[in-house]
């Protein structure tokens, strides 16, 4: 399995960092290779992507979720795959999202990729993007405050 953690610091309170995070249907604007992203229910999304060139359909599901604090999940078909993102409060206009990804590379490009830590950077780049889709909006586009797990 390979394995990714990496952060980015953001100028929104923790509440706004997590609520805008909760918002599945919304990493299309900032996560890179993600098509689309459709909530089932509470707990479940399904995902298009296209990474690479390779289209890719899966469901997931989230496993763990507590307000301004973390969200988990993990893939019930497709690739392999299960995370965490965390957040934490730095001070009352700053926090800290943290993404904890753990996947098994299929295809060859995916275990090149992994070998170059193209992977890493896709992630940091995405969050890094995240960093600016919030900074920018100042306000979420919205929030689900239930807990799971």
């Amino acid at each position: 399995m390979a394995s990714i953690t990496k952060s980015v610091d953001v100028d929104v309170p923790v509440r706004t960092a997590y609520n805008q995070w909760t918002q599945f249907e919304e990493f299309p604007r900032f996560m890179e290779g993600v098509q689309e992203i459709r909530q089932l229910d509470q707990t479940h999304t399904h995902w298009k992507t296209r990474v690479a060139g390779v289209e890719r359909e899966f469901d997931a599901e989230i496993t763990e979720q507590h307000p301004d604090e973390r969200v988990a999940w993990k893939s019930l078909s497709g690739p392999a795959q299960a995370g965490a993102v965390t957040f934490h409060r730095l001070n009352d206009a700053q926090s800290r999202v943290t993404v904890q990804l753990e996947w098994q590379p299929d295809s060859a490009i995916e275990k090149v990729a992994d070998v170059v830590n193209a992977d890493e950077r896709r992630v940091q780049g995405d969050l890094e993007r995240f960093k600016e889709y919030i900074e920018s909006r100042g306000v979420e586009t919205g929030g689900w405050r239930g807990d799971v797990g």
